[in-house]
């Protein structure tokens, strides 16, 4: 989900939000202030309704920020780094670079969400009950008990033990433990929650054939459980294949580099016609700046390829994710995917030492794909 806003740090954890929580905000805000709240309390103003209901719902946003940041912060004490948190339509995502080490790390990580979403419901109904027993019993009684009531099932909804849900990892630490095979366990917990998700897009189907509208909200939501846990299952099956494989183990060894001030005609022919590659490091003063293509080339209109330089259309090394030969290939993956050419640079120390590309990965998992694979022991 990507981060459109990005809000500070909380707890040294990076925050932001995508445009869509406001879809949320507004839903929760509106349907409080016009419906819940005039209906349980009647007899209030309109700017009453509408201030406990923005409360009520910032508030809610809180919530659901508390329950990533105790994700993050227990997966950073679990040896786990965190990329950041980011809140959107359907509440929020800690980007967690990297997987627990034992089962026991990640029950620990899973369960922190829905401990937190607990505790806060537990003391939204404290002080619920503390303004019950003063005597209040208005706007405020009602957004400390909604408040407490919509906490309770975050966190009852996050126990459902399917991925991509809290109860899903819950699901996969105790499988892992019991199996010995973390891969195994995290197939099944991607399948439960498959199975979950579509459950849910029938009922939401059923809901809005009997009573409207209402059901829509259902099978979007039923909808992102099916697509997160079919991703989540593919990318552990390609972590499974690839596991123990270093970048050194892929990497196209000792690439052809260009320098940057050659024009793109003397690129295509000193190096492309010369050489059976299709992407080129580009060096300046024996630096290394970037990265060329021949997608980038093609682009070059044929009239100006003689007085374009190869720096003009290289991708820029800010771009272009660099990793050394021995790190894990499974972690280099998600950075290609995001990088704008989808090719990474291996440099040891100040040396470039190779390149990998998409096909460097495609041809290993070919390779993996031949071998049986063997269950994990702990």
């Amino acid at each position: 989900m990507h981060e459109h806003v990005r809000l500070g740090q909380i707890a040294g954890v990076t925050v932001g939000f995508n445009w869509s929580v406001l879809a949320i905000f507004a839903l929760v805000t509106l349907g409080l202030a016009l419906g819940q709240f005039p209906m349980v309390y009647p007899g209030r103003t309109t700017a009453a309704y509408a201030v406990a209901g923005l409360i009520a719902g910032a508030v809610f946003l809180l919530s659901l920020l508390a329950h990533e940041i105790a994700h993050a912060i227990v997966a950073r004490r679990n040896g786990v780094d965190v990329e950041g948190i980011t809140l959107w339509m359907l509440g929020g995502v800690a980007r967690l670079q990297g997987e627990p080490s034992t089962p026991a790390a990640e029950l620990r990580i899973a369960g922190a969400g829905p401990a937190v979403s607990l505790a806060l419901a537990a003391g939204f109904a404290l002080v619920g009950a503390l303004l019950r027993a003063i005597g209040s019993e208005g706007l405020p009684l009602g957004v400390c008990m909604w408040l407490a009531t919509i906490n309770l099932v975050l966190a009852v909804f996050n126990l459902i033990p399917a991925a991509p849900l809290d109860g899903g990892r819950l699901l996969r630490a105790a499988l892992w433990r019991l199996r010995g095979d973390r891969v195994s366990a995290a197939i099944t917990a991607s399948r439960a929650g498959r199975r979950f998700g579509w459950l849910l897009v029938a009922l939401g189907l059923v809901q809005f054939l009997m009573v409207g509208v209402g059901g829509l909200w259902l099978m979007l939501l039923g909808w992102f459980i099916t697509t997160a846990a079919t991703a989540e299952e593919q990318q552990v099956e390609l972590g499974g294949a690839l596991a123990g494989v270093r970048v050194a183990d892929v990497m196209s060894a000792d690439p052809v580099a260009v320098p940057a001030g050659i024009t793109v005609d003397r690129f295509l022919d000193a190096y492309v016609f010369a050489h059976r590659h299709s992407t080129f490091p580009v060096t300046d003063d024996g630096r290394l700046v970037g990265l060329v293509t021949l997608r980038r080339v093609k682009q070059v209109p044929i009239h100006q390829r003689d007085t374009t330089q190869v720096r003009q259309v290289a991708c820029p090394l800010a771009d272009v994710p660099v990793v050394g030969p021995d790190d894990a290939l499974s972690d280099l993956l998600p950075r290609m995917t995001e990088a704008t050419d989808g090719r990474a640079l291996v440099v040891d120390g100040d040396h470039l030492v190779g390149l990998v590309s998409p096909s460097d990965v495609v041809r290993r998992l070919e390779i993996a794909a031949l071998r049986p694979r063997r269950p994990e022991h702990i």
